[in-house]
């Protein structure tokens, strides 16, 4: 079921792929060569088992290309395409593009890397302060109608996200598509934070419902660095998002948001891993899913303790709240501790709404609608309250409130 991806990848190739320097051409070779040799993941693999991509090798996608909107570009900040920036400062991205993200932790990480042309470059210098939000927001090509017969589009987004140490940033990542028609968006985001460096990042995914998206965010932290990182996930049928972090430096801090608002038949399977390879570090991981209809949340989470890596404080919480009898949800919580001075701890829940909050709220006045919106809205609002990127928090609470049916008058009073 490769054959199609390779062939796809060899026209790519042999039309230049995009005049690339040697260094990103072998790059790519690399990244396709490992992409066919692993195929794609089928649900025997432990890593695969609630999620079936059989759909997606069988598709005959055609690689098109999207459209990035790099918005206003705050004074102090560089926001560049990728091609612009290995063109200008080639040494610069050289030294971290593909660096992190491993082609051989994701058959999908692979293809995209293979094909590895369009993105953006962000990149924050030393001891710079960036207030005003960098807003980058990519929006795929249009599905043909389905009566055309033409190839479904297939686009590999890259973002290449460079702080300097002690810069400090706010970004935002919007993946917005067309409400119907079939099409793959194969995403990664590698994250690289200097010493004592600060980022908050939110991502937020709105594809139409027939689509496909896959995703990688990678991140890697130096000392005393912090990062805040949310994601939203709302559309696409189906959905993968793969988030690693790597504190790679003692006293690194994260803390991971995650929120999906699900209805219909949709799926969306968050793997997220923790690599604690430094002491002293902490990170914070809390991720609730809302789930209508016969939609599915996957979540599995990993912290990894290394050897060494003393005096680490993880915590990961993962919440689901499910609205009707053909929603489900699989949680996976995982802990790999390697250290013996640590502080660890996860939870999972998995369940309908409170019946007992909910008839205070009805016994107050409320009707059944409500009372379900006001408590399905407050399950959510509880991670959209972490996002402390200006304007931003009040975009995601229109659309999280437009997603659940409910008013402008329960988002106030939640």
């Amino acid at each position: 079921m490769t054959a199609h991806f390779v062939d796809q990848y060899k026209a790519f190739a042999a039309n230049g792929g995009g005049g690339a320097p040697a260094w990103l051409r072998d790059l790519r070779e690399g990244a396709i060569a490992r992409f066919a040799a692993a195929g794609f993941p089928s649900t025997r693999q432990e890593q695969w088992r609630f999620t079936n991509v059989r759909p997606v090798a069988e598709t005959p996608f055609t690689l098109s290309g999207g459209r990035w909107d790099l918005g206003r570009v705050p004074a102090g900040a560089l926001v560049t395409t990728l091609g612009e920036a290995l063109h200008r400062w080639p040494d610069l991205v050289r030294a971290h593009l593909g660096r992190y993200a491993s082609v051989d932790a994701n058959p999908f990480t692979a293809l995209a890397t293979a094909f590895l042309a369009e993105g953006v470059f962000v990149h924050i210098p030393a001891r710079t302060v960036i207030a005003e939000p960098i807003a980058l927001t990519y929006r795929p090509p249009s599905p043909p109608p389905a009566p055309s017969g033409g190839g479904r589009p297939m686009t590999h987004p890259r973002v290449l996200v460079v702080l300097e140490r002690e810069a400090q940033a706010k970004l935002v990542e919007s993946y917005e598509g067309e409400p119907h028609g079939v099409s793959l968006t194969n995403a990664v985001t590698e994250i690289v934070l200097g010493d004592a460096a600060r980022l908050d990042h939110c991502r937020v995914q709105r594809e139409g419902e027939q689509g496909y998206h896959f995703a990688t965010t990678q991140s890697h932290q130096a000392r005393d660095s912090r990062l805040v990182f949310t994601t939203i996930a709302l559309g696409s049928g189906l959905s993968r998002h793969d988030i690693n972090g790597v504190l790679d430096g003692t006293g690194a801090y994260l803390i991971l948001n995650g929120l999906s608002v699900l209805a219909g038949s949709q799926h969306v399977d968050h793997h997220t891993t923790i690599d604690h390879a430094q002491p002293h570090c902490e990170s914070h991981e809390y991720f609730n899913g809302v789930f209508d209809g016969a939609s599915r949340g996957v979540f599995n989470g990993r912290i990894i303790v290394r050897p060494g890596a003393q005096r680490t404080d993880s915590k990961q919480t993962n919440n689901n709240l499910l609205l009707s009898d053909g929603a489900r949800a699989d949680s996976q919580p995982q802990l790999e501790i390697y250290a013996d001075d640590v502080k660890c701890t996860h939870g999972s829940t998995v369940g309908p709404l409170d019946q007992t909050a909910l008839f205070y709220l009805r016994s107050r006045g409320l009707g059944l609608a409500a009372a379900r919106g006001l408590l399905t809205y407050g399950f959510g609002a509880e991670i959209l309250d972490r996002v402390a990127i200006p304007g931003t928090r009040e975009r995601l609470d229109h659309l999280v409130r437009t997603r659940l049916g409910v008013g402008d008058e329960i988002g106030r009073a939640a």
